[in-house]
């Protein structure tokens, strides 16, 4: 049955109510959405991309705008995830794909990168720095394929060429 008084007073009966129920409400929400989502995944993508291709340009604009307008917090926060593992490897890879490797897996190619620890030609310990030295580890690739050949000390790599 439907509240009665005046437009205020509905007003602060439905509030009291929706507060004195919001974790039942909350349950009951999270439970429908959930259940919506799981049912209708393809609908709700192909409705997401649709949106984003519609609005391409726009979000682009406001994405730049609001670089802009933080500069400082966006600088932050990406030093902050490239200290992360998965900013490290995000930051590997597509660096390596600046460098033109070729790669179908680059879970697996940045695994192994990993999992590496002597030069495949010369078995020296390879090292991490952040300055290149002669044991700094490396991705070897074919120049005119791109295609990976192996994980080497940055001397194999560079007589390699």
């Amino acid at each position: 049955m439907p509240y009665s008084g005046t437009p205020e007073e509905i007003k602060e009966k439905s509030r009291l109510y929706r507060e004195k129920n919001k974790e039942k409400k909350k349950a009951y929400d999270s439970e429908y959405h959930k259940e919506y989502r799981d049912k209708n995944k393809d609908k709700i993508k192909q409705s997401r991309r649709k949106h984003y291709l519609e609005n391409k340009d726009k979000l682009a604009e406001y994405q730049k705008e609001y670089n802009v307008k933080n500069k400082e917090k966006v600088s932050t926060r990406a030093k902050e995830y490239y200290q992360t593992p998965a900013g490290k490897k995000t930051k590997r890879i597509s660096t390596w794909k600046k460098r033109g490797v070729m790669c179908d897996d680059w879970d697996a190619l940045y695994q192994k990168y990993l999992d590496t620890h002597l030069c495949e030609l010369c078995s020296c310990p390879l090292t991490e720095d952040t300055i290149s030295t002669s044991t700094t580890r490396c991705l070897d690739h074919c120049h005119d394929s791109g295609l990976f050949r192996n994980v080497l000390c940055w001397g194999c790599n560079v007589r390699r060429g």
